[in-house]
């Protein structure tokens, strides 16, 4: 299922806009983006993910959201992470209550027709979020997680691919065993 794209639009357009459509899409530069419906495995996966976070994540201190809530990249990108957690409060921007200001660790489960942007484009958009310490690109049809680190000198990046593999998430001290990401899951 090919993503579909509108013409050039503003932000603002896109705010009053994207409160009228039953589908989510993302702004990228005057872009919209129609996110795809979900699949059995995106969804069990990222229900796998909100199962193991609300048992090790410290909810004092740290706060998830799922899909529903867009998350500001920047003043004229706005995404849907699947899952997005925040260190200390949520924030909203000033330009609407709906945009995510704070992400910390953000979260994608990859679909066929959004798979090239998670791992190229919101990488790069991600990237750039000075608030965001981690992303984790975990694939819906294999075992197979990327987790893209902030470090002093810039990103790093691990790949998972054994279901023994656990992913560290020492920011938030939680790990991830892939095999409890993956519970569930039909491989075809």
């Amino acid at each position: 299922m090919a993503i579909n794209r509108s013409p050039v639009m503003t932000v603002e357009d896109y705010f009053e806009w994207e409160l009228q459509q039953e589908r989510k899409h993302e702004f990228i530069d005057g872009v919209v983006y129609e996110m795809p419906g979900v699949s059995f495995n995106h969804d069990f996966i990222v229900t796998n993910l909100i199962y193991i976070f609300v048992s090790c994540l410290d909810r004092a201190r740290f706060k998830f959201h799922t899909a529903e809530l867009r998350v500001q990249a920047s003043p004229s990108r706005y995404v849907y992470p699947d899952l997005t957690i925040v260190r200390g409060r949520s924030a909203a921007s000033d330009v609407s209550k709906f945009n995510l200001i704070n992400p910390y660790v953000v979260l994608e489960v990859t679909s066929p027709s959004s798979e090239d942007r998670d791992r190229l484009d919101k990488l790069e958009h991600y990237y750039d979020v000075p608030s965001i310490e981690a992303y984790l690109i975990v694939d819906q049809h294999r075992p197979n997680a990327e987790l893209h680190t902030r470090g002093e000198n810039g990103w790093l990046s691990e790949e998972f691919a054994d279901l023994t593999d656990v992913i560290p998430l020492k920011i938030l001290e939680c790990e991830l065993p892939l095999d409890q990401v993956y519970r569930d899951i039909v491989f075809e």
